[in-house]
Formats: C-alpha cells, sequence, structure tokens
C-alpha cells in the first residue's frame, strides 16, 4: 500500500537585505524547501522602520540610514510587477551585500534591478518616502506575529511564527530539514518563548550558493 504523501505547508519569510543572519537563513529555507514539503514566500521586513527613533551608535545609523533604499526599491517592484519579483532581487541584492561585501546599497539596488531585467526608473525609489506605508505594512505584518523585541528574520508557517533561526554556516540537505522540524517543534509548543546561546562565529557564507 502507497504511504500517503505529506501534506504541504506554506512558509513565509521576512527579511530586510543588508542582514546578514537573515541572508543566512534564507538560504537554508532554500534547503528545506528541497527536503520537506514546504512552499515558501518572501516578504520585506525593514530594519531602518524597526530602529526609527531609537538611539543607535553612529556606525549602525549611518547603517540603518542606507539601509532605506534596498527595501524600498523591493516594495516598488513588487507592486509594480508583482511579488514574484521579490525572490529574485533578494538573491540579487544579497549576493552583492554579503558576498561582494558592497556597501553601497543604492548601488547594489540599481545592479539588481539590471539583473532582473526591471526598469531601471525603480532606482528613484531608493531616496523617496512613496512607498514607505507599503513598506510599513509589509514590515508590521511580520513584526506584529513576534514582536518588536526581535529583528529579521521572521519565519511564519501553519499559523506558527517565530524570528530566526540564527544559524551559522547554514546547513544543507537533511541537516537543514531536521533543523526545521525542530523549529517547528519549540515554536508551536505553548508557552515557548525563547531557547538562545552566545553566538561565538560571525555569518560563514558559503561561496557556492545558488540562489
Amino acid at each position: 500500500m502507497a504511504s500517503t504523501p505529506a501534506p504541504r505547508s506554506a512558509a513565509r519569510m521576512w527579511f530586510d537585505p543588508v542582514c546578514p543572519w537573515a541572508w543566512m537563513t534564507s538560504r537554508w529555507l532554500m534547503e528545506v524547501e528541497r527536503v520537506r514539503p514546504v512552499d515558501l514566500t518572501w516578504s520585506v521586513m525593514s530594519l531602518s522602520v524597526l530602529n526609527a527613533g531609537r538611539d543607535l551608535p553612529e556606525d549602525y545609523q549611518s547603517l540603518m540610514e542606507r539601509a532605506w533604499a534596498p527595501v524600498r526599491v523591493i516594495i516598488a517592484a513588487a507592486r509594480d510587477h508583482g511579488p514574484s519579483v521579490v525572490k529574485p532581487l533578494y538573491d540579487a541584492m544579497g549576493e552583492r551585500i554579503h558576498h561582494g561585501q558592497d556597501t553601497d546599497y543604492r548601488a547594489v539596488a540599481a545592479a539588481a534591478l539590471a539583473e532582473c531585467e526591471l526598469p531601471a526608473a525603480l532606482i528613484e525609489y531608493a531616496d523617496s518616502d512613496a512607498v514607505d506605508d507599503l513598506l510599513r505594512a509589509s514590515h508590521e505584518e511580520g513584526i506584529s506575529l513576534v514582536g518588536t523585541e526581535v529583528g529579521t528574520p521572521v519565519v511564519a508557517v501553519d499559523g506558527v511564527a517565530f524570528f530566526g533561526p540564527v544559524v551559522s554556516p547554514a546547513p544543507k540537505g537533511e541537516a537543514a530539514g531536521r533543523l526545521w522540524d525542530g523549529c517547528l517543534l519549540v515554536a508551536g509548543t505553548p508557552g515557548f518563548f525563547e531557547l538562545k546561546r552566545t553566538r561565538t562565529v560571525g555569518p560563514i557564507f558559503d561561496t557556492g550558493e545558488q540562489g
């Protein structure tokens, strides 16, 4: 007798393109999608929105000011060309930011638009608040699931939402699937809120990654 295939789950990740830990989580989720019955969608949240009005160190405040450009451009592109452009733009930006160590985020956004064959004029939104209402709405949709004491990434699946996982390097294959299983187990446990230890390594990027 043939076994019944496991039902597919719809999962969603909210990211900020400039966050290296969100990038690591996104690469892990791409592996999860290969080894578990999960269909992923991708949405924008914004560290600039999250940290607005907070007393930040000068270098981090500078980062937050520059971080508006990528999220605004993705939001504008999704508004004009549909949600299917979100992940390709994220991949294109993330490769430049996290692998290429490019800190000119406006230039990163412009290059990503070109790579994804989207109109170059969308870069104008990098310096404009014209789509900020849409950006804030997308951000709030994700952060409202987990609270403002965390940041990006936020993952939601089947009524369960959590921040993270923060992991380095991103596990592959069945190891990625086991981590997914564990995340769902702990996050879905009533009353469970936190599991954490001090990070001892930074983001370990796999230069062989494929978007």
